[in-house]
């Protein structure tokens, strides 16, 4: 599969390596808002970069064809491929936090042309963990609730996968604790108190290479998909329901 980066940060160069290494995609090039530097050289391939614009998009991507998008880059970015990944029915796999209701519903709105993923955390660690949670509060739902999230000091805003739990559990962002530390790259835990027993459910992203490898499986799990917008929640159902099927006819 043909992959275009969007973005190139400190996530955007980490997925940039998880992609090149693996042998089921063949990432052709990154865009960047300003385009530079030229290309960047991982493994022993030299990746052109280019500078994300939509007056230019389309005629790159008819010189430089791919089969999908991974966008790590910023809730603006949306608005300059969106046209393009309608038009082409290009897959999409995005990775941003930020987004207002306005650029969401434009994003959701793009699954009428294209296979869409959209989730503020892609690792799929934290999103197993989002489903346990869920499945937890379901059955107790009497339980206490707690968010707490730690990130590297210069994340300024609440984290989005932290409000993503909130809202899946339905509980107020009062119920998140936020921590700035150096040294962390990202840490969830979600804390339920019982009568006379915790349950704690942690993820800690150790590197940012785990949103490459998240992005990796999004892209595997999508191309089996119908055109439509999907989180991550669908694409771990799915798995979770053909394992169902699989030990049912197995145990008949």
């Amino acid at each position: 599969m043909k992959v275009g980066l969007i973005g190139y940060g400190k996530a955007g160069s980490a997925v940039a390596q998880v992609l090149s290494e693996d042998p089921r995609y063949a990432l052709q090039w990154i865009a960047t808002r300003s385009g530079t530097p030229v290309s960047v050289t991982l493994g022993d391939a030299s990746i052109p970069v280019t500078a994300l614009s939509k007056d230019s998009l389309a005629d790159w991507l008819d010189q430089h064809p791919v089969d999908a998008l991974v966008d790590f880059s910023n809730a603006e970015s949306a608005a300059i491929y969106a046209d393009e990944v309608a038009r082409r029915g290009l897959m999409l796999v995005t990775a941003i936090s930020s987004y207002d209701d306005a650029q969401l519903a434009a994003i959701r709105a793009l699954g009428a042309h294209a296979r869409v993923l959209c989730s503020p955390n892609i690792t799929v660690g934290i999103n197993f963990l989002i489903m346990a949670a869920r499945l937890l509060r379901e059955i107790a739902p009497f339980a206490d609730v707690e968010i707490l999230e730690q990130h590297f000091r210069d994340k300024p805003e609440v984290s989005g996968t932290a409000k993503k739990i909130a809202e899946s559990l339905d509980v107020g962002g009062d119920k998140i604790t936020s921590m700035r530390l150096g040294g962390i790259v990202g840490h969830h835990e979600v804390i339920f108190g019982f009568p006379y027993q915790t349950v704690r459910l942690i993820h800690d992203s150790i590197k940012r290479e785990a949103f490459g490898t998240g992005a990796a499986f999004a892209l595997n799990e999508l191309r089996h998909c119908a055109p439509g917008f999907y989180t991550f929640d669908d694409l771990l159902m799915k798995r979770v329901r053909a394992q169902l099927l699989a030990g049912a006819a197995t145990a008949a």
